[in-house]
């Protein structure tokens, strides 16, 4: 019995030692596969450029006291929280915008999937960028976690305002050159349409009128006619 049984049990290996190559093999290439597609993901740029207000505030939050210097005030640090927030309103704003797009550029092919996985990076940073600072903000002051975003956003847009004020009034300059000068070739072109028009009844009197000459030939036939020799026959018998 026992040599049919270690053929059974060869028979029976057979299979398994296939599927565990098999699974092992499987279990290596998806480990592999996501490996190279996190080092790929990773070395992707970022699709924003480096937080600034945001390692501001860390910085400013993790600093030592050092001797001569006290610690940095939380007012200082709620300041600096609030321009984290504020920045991090605009990237919201962009992210919302691009999405749409994007996604109907994927759909086209128009842009490759390397692009949509830098939007999706951006996206979970940006959620976790939030909770941070929602959590930042609750520990400087209950509940503030709710409303600082609110304010961020009024300062976000009172920035806008401002810097939209700005390029009005860095152009008003150029514009009032420009109509100053468009103000001085209308004045030219009226003045010139002006003397054009004096012109034009001075030349109209010089020319000759064309009834002189018929006007003085009717003169002087009226003058040399049969009539006037007639007149002067009658004259004549009359002295007689």
């Amino acid at each position: 019995m026992w040599p049919f049984d270690a053929v059974d049990w060869l028979t029976l290996s057979i299979p398994f030692a296939y599927l565990f190559i098999l699974v092992g093999s499987l279990a290596v290439f998806s480990s592999l596969y996501r490996k190279n597609k996190a080092a790929k993901a990773a070395s992707l740029a970022p699709w924003f450029p480096p937080h600034l207000q945001r390692n501001i505030y860390l910085s400013l939050l993790h600093m030592e006291p050092e001797p001569g210097h006290p610690k940095v005030p939380d007012s200082v640090l709620k300041a600096a929280l609030l321009r984290r927030a504020t920045e991090d309103i605009h990237r919201i704003v962009q992210i919302r915008n691009a999405k749409q797009a994007l996604q109907v550029l994927l759909q086209r092919g128009s842009v490759g999937d390397d692009l949509w996985q830098r939007f999706q990076r951006a996206e979970k940073e940006i959620e976790e960028e939030l909770r941070d600072v929602v959590n930042e903000a609750n520990a400087f002051a209950p509940n503030w976690g709710q409303t600082i975003f609110q304010s961020a956003s009024e300062m976000a847009q009172n920035t806008h305002l401002r810097e939209r004020l700005a390029e009005i009034q860095s152009t008003t300059q150029s514009e009032k050159e420009w109509w100053e000068k468009r103000k001085e070739t209308i004045k030219s072109d009226f003045m010139k349409e002006l003397d054009e028009e004096k012109k034009s009844p001075m030349e109209v009197s010089s020319k000759p009128s064309g009834k002189t000459g018929s006007d003085d030939d009717a003169v002087i036939v009226e003058s040399g006619g049969p009539a006037a020799t007639a007149g002067k026959g009658k004259k004549k018998k009359g002295k007689h």
